[in-house]
């Protein structure tokens, strides 16, 4: 397993981590397996917005003495009131079901308080500009949370929830399909295999890039929802790109996207995590997304995926790494975020140390000047 730090939390999370949607209906028995397996593996993201009462009891006695390995996404609003998916933001309602987490899970705290299903203007305003978001700091001043975070689907939303500078974690769905949606989509048409085919643009979607980008930013880490769009992305029937993408494509596709820390896979049995978990030990080329996806770049050929397809570099210069601070510094060049510079500086090669051999261009599929980038980097970051 490999580990990325949520943003200024501290907190490092495993690359890869658990959507715990599979435990739910299953007897304790199976939740022990897969959630050992989870952990065994090195996974220590779980996210569980279910309210089932014993859905969580069996979760919480599968992680019985293993609590400081396991961090907990749980959701502010989630609520079985007429279904499983309901969602409330009455305070009262909203703290009877977070507050269950702790007695069901035998746990006095959870990590991440996660405000629940954040996709409307309404939904916005109702948690940011109302009695639930004072409700969230109590709880993370009395340390039953340790960070606040929602989830969202859509890109517009997210980006207001980061700009109020009280979040410390998104969950957003990402996968190539939703990033080349139209930010005013709605996320679920893209589960109906007619509407997506009229929905899906062929082209990433600026609002989506701006996301990832402010998040880096800002220092707001990301978890991932739906990286395999359902399995949708794997079947050859239903990929809009031509040819399916493999689990280890549509993961680390995910994993490439700028201020992403985890993904979460959703996984039914102990196997599935375990193919999950062969990510680690496969080939660089194994991963490679780009090959499949690069025809439908539409008006971003010539802008960083951050794929690293253009490895190795004879310097030694993480190109993906570098873009993608130089991609935040170009948003307002005459006052860059100092965290951006601290984090470019903080590089083991900066553009300086390019040597414009050109290789790097040559096994772009995106066709990125890259000798420009660097230079563009030293003239902006100064080395």
């Amino acid at each position: 397993m490999q580990y990325r730090t949520i943003g200024k939390t501290g907190i490092k999370a495993g690359i890869i981590g658990l959507g715990c949607e599979g435990l739910l209906n299953k007897p304790f028995g199976e939740v022990e397996k897969i959630t050992g397996a989870a952990l065994d593996g090195g996974m220590n993201m779980f996210d569980f917005f279910s309210p089932n009462k014993e859905a969580r009891s069996n979760f919480g006695k599968a992680i019985k003495g293993k609590r400081d390995k396991v961090f907990i996404q749980g959701h502010i609003g989630s609520t079985d009131i007429h279904e499983q998916n309901d969602l409330s933001r009455d305070l009262g309602t909203c703290k009877k079901y977070f507050e269950s987490y702790l007695t069901d899970m035998g746990t006095d705290y959870i990590d991440f308080g996660m405000f629940f299903f954040v996709d409307t203007p309404e939904d916005f305003k109702a948690i940011f500009e109302g009695e639930l978001l004072n409700y969230a700091q109590g709880l993370k001043k009395k340390g039953i949370i340790r960070a606040i975070g929602a989830g969202s689907h859509n890109s517009e939303i997210a980006q207001r929830i980061v700009k109020t500078g009280v979040v410390d974690l998104i969950m957003f769905s990402v996968n190539p399909v939703f990033d080349m949606a139209p930010a005013e989509a709605d996320i679920y048409q893209m589960f109906d295999d007619e509407k997506s085919k009229n929905l899906f643009t062929a082209k990433i979607q600026p609002q989506r890039a701006s996301l990832y980008r402010l998040c880096e930013e800002k220092e707001v880490g990301i978890t991932t929802m739906k990286t395999l769009h359902a399995g949708r992305l794997l079947s050859p029937d239903l990929t809009p790109f031509g040819s399916p993408l493999t689990p280890a494509q549509c993961i680390h596709y995910a994993l490439t996207r700028p201020a992403v820390v985890s993904t979460l896979i959703g996984c039914k049995n102990p196997e599935e995590v375990k193919d999950t978990l062969r990510y680690f030990d496969m080939k660089d080329e194994e991963k490679d997304y780009s090959d499949i996806i690069k025809n439908y770049q539409g008006e971003y050929k010539g802008n960083c995926m951050y794929c690293n397809h253009c490895l190795p570099c004879p310097s030694h210069i993480d190109v993906a790494a570098l873009t993608k601070y130089l991609d935040l510094a170009r948003q307002n060049e005459k006052d860059i975020a100092p965290t951006v510079t601290q984090h470019y500086k903080a590089l083991s090669k900066h553009g300086s140390d390019c040597i414009s051999c050109g290789s790097c261009e040559k096994r772009c599929p995106f066709s990125v000047p890259v000798i420009k980038n660097m230079a563009k980097a030293v003239e902006l970051f100064g080395i």
